[in-house]
C-alpha cells in the first residue's frame, strides 16, 4: 500500500480494513515499519513526526470521554512549549487525567492519573479533550519548578489573554494542594509583554533580587521615531537587560551582528547594556549580570541636598 494512501491521523486496523486491505497486509505494514503503533490498537503513518500533538491525538482514539490531556501536555496543544531540549528529542509520557469517579488510564506511554475537574475546567481541541489554558495555568503554577512555571503562567496569559483577576478568582479552589503557595506568590507578577520563557527567568531573577521591576518591550526613540525595542528597560536610568537565546544566533548567524550594531548604537547614545544567556541563570553568572545591573541603576542625581 502507497503511503499516501495511509490516514493522515491516527487510524484503527478497521479503518485500513475499510480500504480494503486484509490482515497480512496490515501484518506487512507493521513489519516493516510504514506504520507504528504509539498506543496498543491505534496507528500512524511512520512518515508522520513523533510529536506531544500527535500522541495526544492517539490516546484520545483509545480512551474515552472522562480522560482529558492535562498539565504540560495541555500546554503544548494551547501552543506554549514547556519541554527541556532532552524532552523533545525523546519525548516524555503524555500527561492524562480521568474526572473524578473514573479509573486512570494504565497504558504504557501515559502518566495517568485522576483529577477533579469541573465542566468549565475542559474543552477539546478537535476530538481531544484537554484542560482549558486558564485550568492548565493554575495546575503549572502548582506543579512545575518556580521559574518554569512563571514561564509557562506569562505565556498562557499572553497567548490566550489570561488575567491575573481570573486566576486568583480560581484560586480559592487550590487551597491545600501542594505547590499552591508557589502559585500564589507567581499569580500578582504575571506579566503578558514577556515574550519568551527565558525572558520570563531574567524578569523573575530581578525581582527575586530585589531590584525594580523593568519595562518590559520597551522601544527607544531616534529621532522621535520608535526604532529599537529592548527586552527590559530602566528607561530614566537608560540602562537595559536583553536576552540572547543561543537558537536564535545558531540558526540565523546575521542575527549576532545586527543585534551588536544595535547594542552599540545604545552605547553610543549612553545606555548601558546587560546581556544575558542561557548559561547565566546559576551561581556566579548570575550573581553577576544582577550586580551589573544594581551597580548601573546607583543614582548618579538626586534631589536630596544631603
Amino acid at each position: 500500500m502507497d503511503s499516501r494512501n495511509l490516514p493522515m491521523g491516527p487510524f484503527r486496523r478497521d479503518d485500513l480494513k475499510a480500504r480494503g486491505l486484509g490482515s497480512h497486509a496490515i501484518a506487512e505494514l507493521i513489519e516493516t515499519r510504514r506504520i507504528r503503533e504509539p498506543f496498543r490498537g491505534v496507528y500512524v503513518d511512520s512518515c508522520l513526526t513523533d510529536t506531544v500533538e500527535l500522541r495526544a491525538a492517539c490516546l484520545s482514539f483509545v480512551v474515552d470521554e472522562h480522560h482529558v490531556v492535562r498539565d504540560r501536555t495541555a500546554a503544548i496543544l494551547h501552543g506554549v512549549d514547556v519541554l527541556t531540549l532532552a524532552e523533545q528529542e525523546v519525548l516524555p509520557e503524555i500527561e492524562s487525567s480521568a474526572r473524578g469517579g473514573h479509573a486512570r488510564t494504565r497504558r504504557p506511554g501515559v502518566a495517568g492519573g485522576t483529577r477533579d475537574l469541573l465542566d468549565r475546567d475542559v474543552m477539546r481541541i478537535g476530538g481531544i479533550w484537554v484542560t482549558t489554558p486558564l485550568r492548565t495555568a493554575l495546575d503549572l503554577g502548582c506543579n512545575l519548578r518556580r521559574r518554569e512555571a512563571y514561564a509557562a503562567l506569562n505565556e498562557l496569559a499572553r497567548l490566550h489573554g489570561l488575567t491575573r483577576e481570573q486566576l486568583l478568582i480560581e484560586l480559592p479552589r487550590f487551597r491545600g494542594r501542594r505547590g499552591v503557595r508557589q502559585l500564589r506568590e507567581l499569580i500578582p507578577l504575571i506579566n503578558p509583554l514577556i515574550e519568551s520563557p527565558r525572558e520570563s527567568w531574567v524578569y523573575l531573577a530581578l525581582l527575586d533580587a530585589g531590584l525594580p521591576a523593568p519595562e518590559p518591550q520597551f522601544w527607544v526613540e531616534d529621532d522621535g521615531v520608535p526604532t529599537y525595542r529592548l527586552d527590559f528597560a530602566y528607561p530614566h536610568h537608560r540602562v537595559c537587560v536583553e536576552y540572547d537565546g543561543f537558537d536564535a544566533h545558531f540558526s540565523a548567524p546575521d542575527q549576532a551582528v545586527h543585534d551588536e550594531r544595535r547594542r552599540q548604537w545604545l552605547r553610543d547614545e549612553g545606555w548601558t547594556v546587560i546581556v544575558v544567556r542561557s548559561g547565566d541563570f546559576t551561581s556566579a553568572r548570575l550573581d553577576d549580570w544582577l550586580r551589573r545591573v544594581r551597580e548601573a541603576l546607583a543614582d548618579r542625581y538626586s534631589t536630596r541636598r544631603w
